[in-house]
C-alpha cells in the first residue's frame, strides 16, 4: 500500500538533508500516517482508514461524517 492519507491525499514530500558544511543530499519527508478504525453511524458499520495525524485532529474536531463528506466532494473517496 502507498503512503498516502486516504481522506486528504497527503503524501511524502521531497527535500534535502543539509550537513554542517552545507552539502545537500535528497531525502523524503513521509506523511505521519496511522491506521485507525472508525464507526460510521449513518451506515452502521466500522471502516478502517489509513490517515494522517493532522486528519485525525480534524476528525476529532468536526466529526467523521463531516470529514468523509468533504473528502467525497474533493474526490478522494468514491
Amino acid at each position: 500500500m502507498s503512503r498516502v492519507c486516504e481522506l486528504t491525499g497527503k503524501k511524502a514530500m521531497v527535500g534535502n538533508n543539509v550537513s554542517h558544511a552545507l552539502n545537500r543530499t535528497k531525502r523524503k519527508f513521509n506523511a505521519n500516517l496511522i491506521t485507525k478504525r472508525f464507526y460510521i453511524p449513518e451506515e452502521d458499520k466500522w471502516v478502517k482508514l489509513k490517515i494522517a495525524a493532522s486528519t485525525l485532529k480534524n476528525i476529532n474536531r468536526n466529526g467523521i461524517s463531516a470529514v468523509l463528506k468533504e473528502a467525497r466532494e474533493k474526490g478522494f473517496i468514491k
